[in-house]
Parts: C-alpha cells; structure tokens; sequence
C-alpha cells in the first residue's frame, strides 16, 4: 500500500469552489488560498442547525488508533449514504508534524487533503496567533524596560512566549541579559498551549476575540493584584490585527471531496483539545450533520469538549463515536509490542476495561447515546472482533469494526448508519460539575468521576494559586487538567482501568482571556522536547520539489 503522503500527493482533487457549492457556499462566501484551500465566513445562527457527532477515543497507545482517520472515514461514509455533512476539525502543529505523533490530517484512504500543506503551514494561522502571543510578550517586557509605568513584578509574570515546535532547550530561559532589558527567568509553551490559541478557539466574533485579548493574565504587580493585557498599552488592537485573518475558518476536502472545516489546534493533554467554537457552528449551520474531533482520550479531549467548550458554545453532540483498536486494547492489557498481530485474549480482555470506563464515562456521567469504532487491522483474528463486539454490547453499545484506512468512505457506511441511528436517540447533555462548584471540587468531580482517581492532592504553590484565583472572583470558571494522555491516571505506565491512585496537582493557571483555569498535573510538560529520533530525520525535499516522509 502507499504511504499517507503518496497516497495524498496523487488524488485527484475538487476546486476548493466546487466542494463549498456543496455547502451552499458561492465565490463571493469564499477566500481563496489557491486551488484547494479557502477561508469562509461562519454563517449567522438561524433555524438550520444539524446533528453534532463527537469522535473521541480510549487512552492513546504506541499503536496508534486512528481517531482523525476514523473522523474522516466517518463524514465520507455518511456522504455515500446520503446524509449532507461538514467535519470540523483542529489543524495540525508543527510539533507532532516534525515529533513523535505525524500530523493530524488523517491516513490511509481517510484522509484531508491537501495533506502536505494542512500539515505544514497552512494558511498562516498557526504562526498569526504565534506572532500574536509573542508581541505581547515582547510589549510586557519593553513596559518594564521603559520604567514599568504598571509596576508589573518580574518574578511573577504567568504569560510566555511560544512557538509551534518541539524544543527542550527553550522550556527555561533567561530573557534580557547582559542589559539588553530587565533580566529574569522565562519559558516558552508550545503554540497549541498558549492562552492565545485558546482564545481564537473560543472567541465568537472580533468583539469577543477583542474583549478575551484583553482579559489574558500578565502577571502580578507589586502590590498582588493582576496585570491585564488590556492594561499594557496598544497590546489588545495590534494583537487582534494579526489575528484577523486566523479567526476566519479554512476549507478543505477529503479525499473523496467531502467538505472539511479545519480551523485552531489546542492539544488536549496541556489545553483544551478542540477545534474553533467557529468552525463547529459553521458545519453545523451548513450541513445535516456535523462531525468533529476532541484531542487524545475521551478522559481528556472530550471532557473538555463536553464540560467546557459545549457550555461557552452553547451546544451539545447528538451522539458520541469511541475509536479504539484490538492492538491498543491489547496494548492495554499487559501485551508485548513486538506480538500484537498475534491472537492474544487474554490480553484483550485486560485491557477492555479501558474502553468500559470511557463508555461508562459518556453514558452516565454525559448521558449521551455512544458508538464504539474499531479500527481494524488485517491481524485482528475472528474471535477478537467477536469477543470486542459481544463484551460491547453488554454494555448496550454497538461496536463496529471499520475499515477507513484502506477503503476509505465505502468503510465506514456500516459505522455512519449506526452513527446516524444515534443521533436519533433524545439526549441531553449533563456535565462532570457545575461551575458554581468551588474549584477544588471540580477538579476532585473529573479525577473521581471521569479518571476513576480515589482523590486529589496539591503542591503548596497549587494551593495558593486556588486560593488567590477564588479571592479574585475567578472561581467559577470551568477547570481544564493537563495530564498525560496515556493513562486515565497522571502517571503514563499504568494502563487499562487502574484504581488506587490520587491525582497530583503541582499547578494551577488562570487563563483569564480563555476563561478557564489550567490544572497542571504530574509530570506533563506545557513545551514538549523532541525524541531521540523524530521524524524530522526522515522529513525530505527532492529536487522536483516533493515532500517525502510526511504521516
């Protein structure tokens, strides 16, 4: 088979004008960023409003489930049935791109095109909000360079700079050295964690976007009290500028020309992993069903999806899809790596309660109807399937084995009538915890209820943090926990469904533009490093211009 990028770079694509026509877009609804891209304007809320599908999926494994690919395969399976659909999904970073993880524009025949670009730079958005972030930073720094007017306190400013890469180096920095500014200690966030990127993800309109710029947390002054950004003069105007064109959603295809939204990109383990509060109403306004992704576990990306951006929204998913694979069930249970194509029960069977907890999670806490897709690999053996589909169903879900990667949409038209079949289910949405709630009660609500956790502990620091955050009036915002995304716990090795366990709070950030506050558990890191070898060593140009090695 050909890898991802073959597979992209020899599609035969629609005119990014012909796949809007689908949506009822004209040419004056669109601009355009060459042939096969185009930022389009969020219709206004009206009467129309379709069916939201929610893809998230178990904790993450060395094997890869497939989520993005599974999303995709999901909408061009429901567009063969016949069903009018948009997806909405987060763009990629350079990070993962040039990491670990690859990019996020799907695999095999389930793919968004054109995938090198999505990947790469896009339409610039990645680095607008970038620059944005960082021109406040540099203007923060100049304001105390200048005579700091604000009395801002060097040792207590909570906004950093960022950048869209994986880099160690940069995690602690000494910023104005050798009198070339106010020496202090600095760190860099990788652009998907920072405040900004949040807030084009949650701003409605430029209003919006305007009065969240300015409620982004400095830092302290002297005297305690918060420095806002709409206090460091011109900041707020010259940020929105660069963001103006970022905050228009971007319009691609899949493979088989179904049309795509893909616009912001927080990742879930350290933010709030969804795509654009923009993009989401955009599909749903201009399609019968809308198909979005929430990052990494449903632990992760889809309680904050269900708990946070569902609440600021103002809507809810009619159905939930949980994407899972044999490989990583096994995984979960206790199997080697080097023998998961091998027939291995036992193994599946310990690592099922993963996928029951995640289910449990949707449909008693969130009360949502749920869909299990199996991604399926040529290894998964007869029993396997049977016992997944049989151990699923007693839990009055159906699981259905897709095959998206090869067969694109035309393997997922069993997985999109169950889907649609779902959605048809009444619903209503409940939450994890209500926003009234003291901050350490919900945190304590998603660790016992969502990750199973016997309670929560925190580091002095932490504990300050939440004390000044309620003393300010800022307790009533939802909380958002970055931890690892390979546990339901905060500690990556254990597996499966573990109990026994406490979660570890060493920090707690109020991000007052966003308008959540960041819980910082275990050891996850807010700027990750690169591996031993990323796939940047295998990333190439020939000398006709083609990129190899891009996944």
């Amino acid at each position: 088979m050909l890898s991802d990028i073959e597979i992209a770079e020899s599609a035969k694509l629609k005119d990014i004008r012909e796949v809007a026509k689908e949506l009822g877009i004209g040419e004056d609804g669109l601009e355009l960023y060459g042939r096969y891209k185009a930022k389009i304007a969020v219709p206004p809320a009206g009467d129309r409003q379709g069916k939201l599908i929610l893809v998230t999926a178990i904790n993450p494994t060395a094997s890869g489930e497939g989520k993005t690919t599974v999303s995709i395969g999901l909408a061009d399976g429901l567009r063969r049935i016949g069903k009018k659909v948009c997806l909405a999904l987060r763009e990629p970073s350079l990070g993962p791109v040039f990491g670990i993880k690859g990019g996020a524009a799907g695999g095999g025949y389930a793919q968004i095109v054109p995938m090198s670009d999505i990947n790469l730079h896009f339409t610039g958005d990645m680095h607008a909000i970038t620059s944005a972030n960082n021109l406040l930073c540099a203007l923060v720094d100049n304001h105390i360079f200048r005579g700091n007017e604000l009395r801002i306190d060097a040792n207590n400013i909570f906004f950093h700079r960022c950048m869209d890469m994986n880099d160690r180096s940069l995690i602690n920095i000494t910023v104005g050295q050798k009198g070339r500014g106010v020496e202090r200690e600095d760190h860099f966030d990788i652009t998907a964690a920072s405040e900004v990127m949040a807030i084009l993800c949650l701003a409605r309109d430029y209003r919006d976007l305007k009065e969240r710029l300015g409620g982004i947390i400095v830092g302290l002054n002297t005297d305690g009290e918060y420095v806002f950004a709409r206090d460091i003069p011109g900041a707020v105007g010259s940020m929105a500028v660069l963001l103006k064109d970022a905050m228009q959603p971007n319009l691609v295809q899949t493979l088989e020309g179904t049309p795509a939204v893909v616009h912001g990109g927080p990742f879930a383990n350290i933010a709030h992993g969804c795509n654009s509060i923009r993009a989401t109403y955009a599909a749903m306004r201009l399609a019968d069903y809308a198909v979005t992704e929430a990052g990494f576990g449903a632990d992760l990306g889809a309680e904050k999806f269900l708990d946070a951006k569902c609440r600021i929204a103002g809507i809810q998913p009619d159905a939930v899809v949980l994407v899972a694979t044999v490989k990583a069930l096994k995984l979960h249970g206790g199997a080697d790596k080097a023998t998961l194509s091998e027939e291995n029960l036992p193994a599946l069977a310990g690592g099922m309660p993963n996928l029951f907890k995640h289910i449990e999670n949707m449909q008693q806490v969130y009360q949502k109807p749920v869909v299990v897709a199996m991604n399926r690999f040529a290894s998964d053996t007869p029993a396997e399937i049977k016992y997944v589909i049989d151990e699923v169903e007693k839990r009055g879900v159906q699981a259905v084995f897709t095959d998206v990667f090869t067969q694109g949409g035309k393997g997922g038209e069993e997985l999109a009538r169950a889907v649609a079949a779902a959605c048809d289910i009444p619903s209503e949405l409940h939450y994890a915890y209500e926003l009234d709630m003291p901050v350490r009660d919900k945190i304590e609500a998603v660790a016992t209820r969502i990750y199973g956790a016997d309670g929560v502990d925190y580091e002095p620091a932490a504990a300050e943090s939440i004390a000044r955050i309620e003393k300010k009036g800022f307790g009533g915002l939802p909380v958002i926990i970055a931890k690892t995304q390979y546990s339901l716990s905060d500690d990556e090795k254990l597996l499966a469904r573990p109990t026994g366990f406490r979660i570890k709070v060493r920090d707690v950030i109020l991000k007052g533009g966003a308008g959540f506050i960041v819980v910082v558990a275990g050891k996850i890191m807010l700027m990750p490093g690169l591996s031993k070898h990323p796939s940047a060593e295998h990333i190439f140009l020939d000398d006709e211009g083609n990129i190899h090695g891009l996944s």
